[in-house]
């Protein structure tokens, strides 16, 4: 079979990590010796406040490569979850691998409910 017809028959790639219990979720997609890939990845945080406590707060972090990409923290408020979410693309040279680590906090009677990345290597 030739390299391109491979190509042509080879589904995009598809990566995903949940926290579980942690504070902490890593995503490490390792390199491809061969060719060039971008990934749409999302990242997100989902909190709630069930005893609708004045002051509770839930905050994201994302690392890309060991190098910050963006933080956000918010008020959770008390009527049902909040998130915060994050979209972004980014194209991964040939035999480099992509790591991925986002942490989360909640404060003030906040809790975390769900944490997760996703990342999607574009056709």
């Amino acid at each position: 079979m030739s390299a391109s017809k491979a190509d042509a028959e080879r589904r995009p790639e598809h990566w995903s990590a949940d926290a579980g219990h942690r504070d902490v979720v890593k995503l490490d997609i390792p390199a491809d010796a061969a060719r060039e890939r971008r990934f749409e990845i999302y990242v997100r945080l989902v909190a709630a406040n069930p005893a609708a406590r004045p002051g509770a707060t839930h905050a994201l972090r994302v690392l890309v490569d060991g190098a910050l990409e963006w933080e956000r923290s918010a008020s959770t408020p008390g009527d049902g979850p909040d998130s915060l979410d994050l979209r972004l693309a980014r194209t991964v040279p040939v035999g480099r691998p992509l790591r991925l680590n986002a942490t989360c906090a909640v404060r003030g009677g906040a809790q975390r409910v769900a944490l997760s990345i996703t990342a999607d290597e574009e056709p």
